[in-house]
């Protein structure tokens, strides 16, 4: 069943391919200038049932939770998922070129302040459980960590959470700080026998978006090929956890995440797929369901989107998280992810120091079967675990 709404009728925007129980809809906040575009399931106008808000990650959207949200409606929750700012159907963000956004909008505490206001706008003034995939997982990780008494539990997919780091301390009284800045690591990178570069950083380039844009292989073999590279039907991905956050261990990660120096994402990702099966991520995403995001980002551009990653690489965008500096997530918290997602590693270490990071960690889930799409690869998997998360609540 696909619903099309009001405002979608007069933007011209096709119906979404979306499953029996799954709406779409839009509200307008005024507070931060927004019209969300979002999916729904379970509504009820008594707002009695416990909210679910799922956050979508890169290059995805809230289409990509249309799997797992009629389940978790029938256990009884109002599930909601929504574009965030800078993607699909949501507008009222800056569009501006690259060197003409106002950055300041893609902050991170800036995207937990549109959640809280998005959750305001439909009725609620209280989350069940924030569940966030990839970069969503950073949104979701932050709303716990920033406003645990509206976001009562959070789970996070496909992308471990780091605790914003300690301030420079006892320097009135006590020594000098002695500790070393972190490595370049693009420049160690950059100086490894077969030069490498980080995706984050490349994706926060003025011509990321522009080769996201028009890959020569065309933006459906592109994102099919992308998607796929990623998903537990690339059988290179057999991830481990890393020793530390050098150049040397970077590097043993694949392509689409330690890209080659001089290559763009998509010319990255042709060459991984010249010995892969393009089709056998159709079983699970289908070509009419690829083509939503094809017609999306063709619309949009995927500025929106890559702003996020240069609002975490620059660092004069980082100093608002220093409010948090030492600071935990206090409410029940849990990480599920596919057991063949190499994002479980590429930060090393952090996924080891969950407990650490969040005073009520209820533990790891990896899924056999997926990679970093888990909830497009294990739906039905995904949703037993959530269910199971919350039911221990």
């Amino acid at each position: 069943m696909s619903v099309t709404s009001p405002s979608a009728a007069k933007l011209d925007l096709p119906a979404l391919p979306l499953p029996a129980g799954v709406s779409a809809n839009y509200v307008h906040c005024p507070s931060n200038g927004l019209t969300f575009h979002f999916l729904e399931a379970g509504y009820t106008p008594a707002r009695d049932r416990p909210l679910l808000l799922l956050c979508h990650g890169y290059p995805e959207l809230a289409f990509s939770w249309r799997k797992i949200m009629p389940s978790l409606a029938d256990a009884g929750y109002y599930v909601v998922a929504f574009d965030q700012r800078g993607y699909g159907r949501t507008t009222g963000w800056d569009d501006s070129t690259y060197a003409k956004v106002d950055l300041s909008q893609f902050t991170v505490t800036n995207l937990v302040r549109d959640t809280v206001v998005f959750v305001n706008a439909v009725g609620y003034s209280q989350v069940k459980c924030v569940v966030g995939h990839d970069f969503g997982a950073v949104t979701a990780s932050m709303c716990a960590l920033m406003r645990p008494d509206m976001f009562k539990s959070v789970v996070m997919m496909s992308h471990p959470f780091r605790a914003p780091g300690g301030l420079p301390f006892n320097l009135a009284h006590g020594e000098n700080p002695t500790s070393q800045p972190p490595p370049d690591i693009q420049r160690e990178l950059a100086k490894l026998s077969e030069p490498r570069k980080h995706y984050k950083w490349y994706n926060s380039t003025a011509v990321a978006a522009f080769q996201w844009s028009v890959p020569l292989q065309g933006l459906e073999a592109f994102l099919r090929g992308y998607i796929h590279v990623k998903s537990a039907d690339c059988a290179n991905n057999n991830p481990f956890p890393l020793e530390g956050w050098q150049a040397s261990e970077l590097a043993k990660m694949p392509y689409y995440y330690i890209m080659p120096l001089h290559s763009s994402m998509p010319e990255t990702v042709a060459a991984m797929m010249e010995t892969e099966d393009a089709n056998s991520t159709k079983r699970w995403l289908s070509d009419e369901d690829l083509a939503v995001y094809v017609r999306e980002w063709t619309r949009t551009g995927f500025q929106g989107g890559l702003n996020w990653y240069r609002g975490t690489t620059d660092p004069s965008t980082a100093h608002d998280l220093d409010l948090f500096a030492g600071k935990k997530i206090d409410c029940p918290a849990t990480f599920i992810s596919g057991a063949q997602d190499w994002g479980n590693y590429q930060d090393p270490g952090v996924i080891e120091n969950y407990p650490n990071a969040c005073t009520k960690f209820k533990g790891v889930k990896l899924i056999d079967g997926a990679g970093h799409w888990p909830q497009q690869e294990q739906p039905d998997k995904v949703v037993q675990e959530i269910l199971g998360f919350l039911s221990g609540l």
